[in-house]
This record gives C-alpha cells, sequence and structure tokens, in this order.
C-alpha cells in the first residue's frame, strides 16, 4: 500500500535550507520515494493559513518512508536543515 511523507515547512534561514534540498533527493530516490509536490504554490481552503512550503513524497509503504526517513542518508541531509527552519513532518498511508 503506498504512503506519503507530508512535509509543512517555514523556511527561516534559506541559505543552509538550500543545501538540505540539494542532499535530500538523492536518499529519497534510493529509498523508492517520488516527489509528488516540493513547494508549490499553495492555497489554504479551510482552517488556519499553510505554511509557506509543502512537500509531499510518494513510498511503496508506510514502512519504507519510515526507513528513508531515519536513514543514514536522510539523517545526513536533515543536518543541514537544522535551526533553517520549523518543519512538521508525517506519514499516511494511501488507499
Amino acid at each position: 500500500m503506498p504512503a506519503y511523507l507530508v512535509s509543512l515547512v517555514t523556511i527561516t534561514d534559506p541559505e543552509p535550507y538550500s543545501e538540505y534540498a540539494k542532499r535530500a533527493p538523492a536518499a529519497i530516490a534510493k529509498y523508492g520515494g517520488r516527489i509528488l509536490a516540493r513547494g508549490g504554490r499553495n492555497t489554504g481552503l479551510e482552517g488556519p493559513p499553510p505554511p509557506p512550503r509543502i512537500v509531499l513524497i510518494e513510498f511503496e509503504s508506510l514502512e519504507r518512508a519510515e526507513e528513508y526517513y531515519h536513514s543514514p542518508e536522510y539523517q545526513d541531509a536533515k543536518s543541514y536543515r537544522e535551526g533553517a527552519g520549523t518543519l512538521q513532518i508525517m506519514v499516511v498511508e494511501g488507499v
């Protein structure tokens, strides 16, 4: 069953965040992820306004998405964005 990793992002320091953005795609690809949305325009339709950046990545399963997130490759990329913004990251199974 597919799963979707959703990141709600507000970037506060673009320079280190850009280094993270360069490194993360290799880890995503290694774990079979496919980027579906990455910071395009978004519009809130109900509730509080959405963050400026939303990232949506499809994986073959929830377990594979978790494997990606905890991988050494992603943790290395993640180290470049620490302190460069606020994020909320979650994974949801598809249907």
